[in-house]
Parts: structure tokens; C-alpha cells; sequence
């Protein structure tokens, strides 16, 4: 039995995205795509078009990363492929596509050092400019925050479970998440989540908004969620709706009434 050629996720990305192109360059040349009219066609169809769209942010990664790509050649590759008549012994092919995730991974870690400093130096500088805005207040840890709503219920402790709205976004006014845009608030201990909402929640009473700038060291740091790339300060518009109040344990309820 023959062995069964596994191709790397960048190779795949490669031929995926490339064989989209090479349908798009056709149909804008004139030549029209086969109706999709029985289920077996939809199904063949699907597995291309899923494959192509999934990876396709591998093979930009890669341009962007300063590889460029001979799509003509991956092409005719991919065809070759799928004909079992591919110019190159299967090792040899193995061989190639390892090196070429490890010279993606090289790629990546210098990128991503990059854009870290760059992130923490630009964080550094917006942070300066808000704290010299009216109303913007910091506090010793370095979080910002601003009053937008003063709300007149409790403050939380650490320990209690809020119930929020928040949008968060970076300092470009890239949003990130929202729980606006869900229609649900989010739910959650505030010790159980990064230090700057932690700190920040308990400043605000039940029913107040407000506007929080968050230093790299009281967000994520150095690591890169993918929405949140390292060393991001960050912005959150908070709305605390309510609080549920930590339980106490038996021990310290008994010391209490005493």
C-alpha cells in the first residue's frame, strides 16, 4: 500500500488559496464555473471551497512575512498531485515543506518581537497623551479610567461575581470583543479575570459606565491571544449592572456576629 502524503498546514494554505485565485482569474476571464446542481456536486465543491477559505490566511501570512509564492508553480503542483504524477519524490517533497515551517516559525518569532515592541512603545506614548485628558484619573498601578456614568448602587470586592456590559478594544479602536454586540452581558468573579478589571471594576458602583485604559502589565503582557496581539494596552467601556456578593465561609460569619 502506498504511503499517504500529509501536507504541512502552510503547503496546504498554498495550494488552497492559490487554486482560488487561479478559479477567480478564470471566471473574470470569461470562462464560466460548473453548475452546482446535484448534492454530490455541492459536497465535491464544498470540500474545495472550505479547504481554500480556512487556510487561505496562511499562505498571506506567509507573503507578509516576506516569502513570496510562485502560484503558477503550486498550480500546476496541486494538479500534479491530484494526477499521482508529481515531479518530485514524495521525500523529498516531505523534506522541503518541513524547512519551510521551520523558516515560517523563524519568520514569526522575529515578527512577532517586532510587533511587540512596537505595541509597548505606542501604548506607552497613548497612555501619556489620555492621562493629561479632563476627567482621565490613574491610579499607582498605572490603570486609567474616566467617569462616564456615576451610578448609585454598591462597589464589588474581588471576591463577588459582576454582571457586565463592556466593549473592549486596542488603542487603533480595533474592537476585539463586545458584549453589546452579543445582546447578553457577560458574568464572571472580578478576581477571576485580568488584573486591570479587577482593579477597575471595584471603583465603579452598580449602574455606573466606565472608561478604562489598561497598561499591557494589567492586560494580557506579553502574550498574543491572536485578537490581542502582546504587549497591547487596551480600552474597555464598562457598564456594571450588578453584583452578587461572595459567599462568606460558616467560620467567618460565626466571628462576625460576635
Amino acid at each position: 500500500m502506498k504511503s499517504v502524503y500529509k501536507l504541512s498546514l502552510v503547503a496546504l494554505a498554498v495550494i488552497g488559496l492559490s487554486a482560488c485565485n487561479q478559479e477567480q482569474k478564470t471566471t473574470t476571464e470569461g470562462t464560466t464555473g460548473t453548475e452546482l446542481t446535484t448534492p454530490a456536486q455541492k459536497e465535491a465543491y464544498s470540500v474545495g471551497a472550505s479547504i481554500g477559505k480556512y487556510m487561505a490566511g496562511h499562505i498571506k501570512e506567509q507573503e507578509e512575512l516576506g516569502m513570496p509564492v510562485d502560484r503558477t508553480l503550486i498550480v500546476e503542483g496541486f494538479s500534479d498531485g491530484l494526477g499521482e504524477n508529481a515531479k518530485i519524490p514524495e521525500e523529498e517533497m516531505q523534506k522541503l515543506l518541513k524547512e519551510l515551517d521551520q523558516r515560517l516559525a523563524e519568520k514569526r518569532k522575529v515578527h512577532s518581537a517586532e510587533m511587540a515592541k512596537k505595541n509597548a512603545e505606542e501604548g506607552k506614548k497613548y497612555l501619556a497623551e489620555n492621562a493629561k485628558k479632563a476627567g482621565v484619573k490613574t491610579t499607582a498601578s498605572g490603570l486609567q479610567y474616566e467617569v462616564i456614568t456615576e451610578g448609585k448602587g454598591g462597589k464589588p470586592a474581588a471576591e463577588d461575581t459582576v454582571v457586565v456590559h463592556y466593549r473592549g478594544t486596542l488603542i487603533d479602536g480595533t474592537e476585539f470583543d463586545s458584549s453589546y454586540k452579543r445582546n447578553e452581558p457577560a458574568t464572571f468573579p472580578l478576581n477571576r479575570v485580568i488584573p486591570g478589571w479587577t482593579e477597575g471594576v471595584q471603583l465603579m458602583n452598580v449602574g455606573s459606565k466606565f472608561r478604562f485604559v489598561i497598561p499591557s502589565n494589567l492586560a494580557y503582557g506579553e502574550r498574543d491571544t491572536g485578537s490581542i496581539p502582546a504587549d497591547s494596552t487596551l480600552i474597555f467601556e464598562v457598564e456594571l449592572k450588578s453584583i452578587e456578593k461572595a459567599k462568606q465561609p460558616k467560620a467567618e460569619k460565626k466571628a462576625a456576629k460576635k
